[in-house]
């Protein structure tokens, strides 16, 4: 009968000697429906010669459609339009206020300060908390060769 190579890490309640130290340890190498299992300590998963972990595959990353990025460069220049209209309504009122009494100018300071500081709030994200997932057991893949390193 042979098994696929494929072992997933769990956590017991009772504590049995470890297949290769025999000291006691509550983690199992099991493959599915536990019909092959060892007690390994975490120390020997760690191991390069005993076992490797498989990783989960990465999800393929979403690609931007032509529309999405057609939609996101509108609105960017939309903006930078806006910007640059304020940039010129700003020099066209510094211009006026430059005949002017310098207690209008200060006052018109002010003014900027308060819808700068208002403008941008100063709000602070706090870090949501991540839903309990399921579990997901960490997948071994057991070396054949792990014994070859005694002297014949």
């Amino acid at each position: 009968m042979s098994f696929t190579n494929v072992y997933y890490k769990r956590t017991v309640g009772t504590e049995k000697p470890c297949f290769v130290c025999y000291k006691a340890t509550t983690t199992v190498l099991a493959t599915t429906g536990t019909i092959d299992f060892l007690y390994t300590c975490d120390s020997h998963l760690n191991d390069r010669n005993f076992a490797s972990e498989i990783l989960p595959e990465a999800p393929p990353k979403p690609q931007a459609t032509a529309e999405e990025i057609a939609k996101v460069k509108e609105e960017w220049e939309a903006k930078e339009k806006a910007r640059k209209e304020k940039a010129k309504e700003k020099e066209k009122a510094k211009e006026k206020s430059d005949g002017k009494d310098k207690d209008n100018t200060s006052k018109e300071k002010d003014k900027d300060k308060e819808t700068k500081s208002t403008s941008t709030p100063s709000s602070v994200a706090s870090p949501s908390p991540s839903p309990a997932a399921s579990e997901v057991h960490k997948k071994f893949a057991l070396h054949r060769d792990f014994y070859c390193h005694a002297s014949i």
